[in-house]
């Protein structure tokens, strides 16, 4: 019970972090929109998401995987105030990932350094585990993921155009990728990784 009440917490703060990290990129580069509604704070309520924050966690919850994904409600950017709208609109959506990977980072060094206890250590591992999967999945070149808004960056204007079509599907496209086994064939591989990167680092 306590190892699941930790992994909740730490995916909300690793989401949470993660959008503020959107919304902070987006004012850096000229955009103030997620300031101005609120969205740069750590108070969850302002962004739970229905399908990313409560139903695909709760799928994979419910399919017994042994991680957890999902996102928060996207911060709202307005791109008309960047300078070079699809690359700096390309770097606020870089911003995420990052972030989750800094945690990551963060925990590790905790894990090489506290009491080898085995609740916290769990705790930390979470940390981890958690902040990569989710820069990784976040990372996936599916719109209207980060990896999606990376790639509409960088794309040829007239290839960007095309590829954005696919927004309008992909909630569903993501959704499908989990329920049909996808999500668990290419992060498996990662997640056991992750395990004896942390063992190792243990020892």
């Amino acid at each position: 019970m306590l190892e699941t009440g930790g992994l909740i917490l730490i995916f909300a703060f690793a989401v949470i972090v993660h959008e503020v990290a959107h919304g902070l990129a987006a004012e850096r580069l000229g955009d103030p929109t997620a300031r101005d509604l609120g969205r740069i704070t750590l108070n969850p309520i302002p962004h739970i998401d229905l399908t990313m924050s409560i139903i695909l966690p709760g799928l994979l919850l419910l399919s017994g995987s042994p991680f957890l994904i999902g996102g928060a409600k996207p911060v709202p950017v307005n791109w008309f105030n960047f300078k070079r709208p699809r690359q700096d609109m390309a770097l606020v959506a870089l911003a995420g990932p990052v972030s989750n990977l800094i945690q990551a980072a963060f925990f590790w060094g905790l894990l090489l350094i506290v009491p080898k206890i085995e609740f916290l250590i769990t705790l930390l591992a979470q940390g981890i585990i958690v902040n990569v999967l989710l820069a990784t999945f976040n990372m996936l070149p599916i719109p209207p993921l980060d990896g999606g808004r990376i790639v509409l960056g960088i794309l040829p204007k007239n290839l960007a155009v095309h590829f954005s079509k696919l927004e309008r599907f992909g909630l569903i496209i993501v959704i499908l990728f989990v329920v049909l086994g996808g999500f668990s064939k290419l992060f498996l591989p990662l997640f056991d990784l992750l395990i004896y990167g942390i063992e190792s680092s243990l020892k």
